[in-house]
């Protein structure tokens, strides 16, 4: 299903089938604007729009204004696989790669192989820049980010055990395994570590066996529905460790909060960016994507998805070409700054073409997130369950 995106376009989906401007530079993006992560794709689609707007009210890329061809994965391996091939198809310069992992990895993938640079914008699993490919660049931070900022605050708050509760899809296993080594290098006791398979409801018995080792903390790692059932079903046995933490997914959308009600109270998620992180331009850009939400709150989701447009109109600008080997150069020299965060792609403790970014978590108080860590956001003191 091919969509595009111009300036003015509604996020609904019948205005994303709006006949394509002519002369503009045409640039590929899959995103799921159905199926499962379909709430992810509403953010996406909403940076979309405030990047291409911004990119083509100050003037387009050479000279023309650019125009996002949309793919729709559906939320499924082989649709995105498909959606991919259709973009190679169509001579994108490059293709912006959005959120789920276990797609992102597969579509990336074989974009590197038809030598299609793949801009990630959105997934985090370690494995898709570690050990990574020359065409393959990620703006996001990595999996391994997500839960040491999470294990930085039980450190820092001295915590001697912890649970971990995830799912087994990629982005789930790659936070959980992360926590793994890094609770063994912060000395914190992994009492408990739980996979559990799509389709699970009842979280109950696991929670019991949590409940009565009685750890610190519990990290949970978890996409929409699970979050919410996670929590309330958590509150409703009476599971009370000092903190509940998400690794971001789930856990770190607007709906969590209005979902989950008083059971989402207190609990602490990371993410990648909030409109009070210290970046020109973050507060008008939160404006701006409310406003494209239809005055719902941005997740982080739709800050990357703007930054991927600015970054990919940019490698566009300084390869002075559309031709793909040009822009994947371009993409290796990039080094910018938008509200997002910096981004500059670097090889690093085994990741290739990586955006180093630190990463940030805030807290559920009074029914509202607020930031709570690094310093820098300056961040409110965390309540505590005990």
């Amino acid at each position: 299903m091919r969509k595009t995106l111009t300036l003015g376009l509604a996020l609904a989906l019948s205005a994303l089938s709006a006949a394509h401007a002519q002369g503009t530079i045409k640039i590929g993006a899959i995103t799921s604007v159905t199926g499962r992560f379909a709430e992810f794709g509403k953010m996406q689609l909403a940076g979309f729009k405030v990047g291409v707007d911004e990119v083509n009210r100050k003037g387009g890329v050479l000279g023309r204004k650019i125009e996002l061809v949309i793919e729709d994965n559906a939320s499924d391996v082989n649709k995105g696989l498909a959606a991919a091939e259709r973009l190679v198809n169509a001579g994108v310069p490059l293709v912006l790669n959005e959120y789920s992992s276990s797609l992102v990895k597969a579509q990336a993938q074989y974009l590197a192989r038809q030598k299609v640079p793949a801009l990630v914008f959105s997934s985090s699993g370690d494995d898709i820049t570690k050990p990574g490919n020359d065409y393959i660049f990620r703006l996001n931070q990595p999996a391994t980010e997500y839960a040491r900022a999470i294990l930085n605050i039980f450190r820092a708050n001295k915590f001697k055990n912890m649970a971990i509760i995830a799912g087994t899809g990629a982005f789930e296993k790659s936070v959980a395994d992360a926590a793994q080594d890094i609770a063994k290098e912060y000395g914190i006791a992994v009492v408990e570590d739980q996979r559990y398979d799509k389709g699970l409801t009842d979280f109950r018995p696991v929670l019991n066996r949590i409940k009565a080792k009685n750890p610190d903390g519990i990290l949970m790692v978890s996409y929409a529905e699970d979050s919410v059932a996670l929590m309330r079903q958590a509150r409703e046995v009476g599971v009370k460790p000092r903190l509940f933490a998400g690794g971001a997914a789930g856990f770190a959308l607007p709906d969590f909060v209005k979902d989950a009600g008083t059971a989402a109270e207190n609990v602490v998620t990371a993410t990648a960016w909030i409109p009070q992180l210290r970046y020109p331009g973050t507060q008008k850009l939160n404006v701006e994507l409310k406003k494209a939400l239809g005055g719902q709150d941005p997740s982080y989701h739709a800050a990357q998805a703007y930054a991927a447009v600015l970054a990919a109109a940019e490698a566009i600008r300084r390869a002075d070409s559309t031709d793909r080997e040009k822009v994947k150069a371009a993409l290796n020299s990039l080094n910018m700054q938008t509200a997002f965060g910096p981004i500059q792609f670097k090889d690093y403790s085994g990741f290739r073409n990586q955006n180093p970014l630190t990463m940030v978590a805030q807290q559920v108080q009074n029914g509202a997130f607020v930031p709570v860590y690094p310093a820098s956001v300056v961040p409110r003191p965390i309540k505590f369950e005990r």
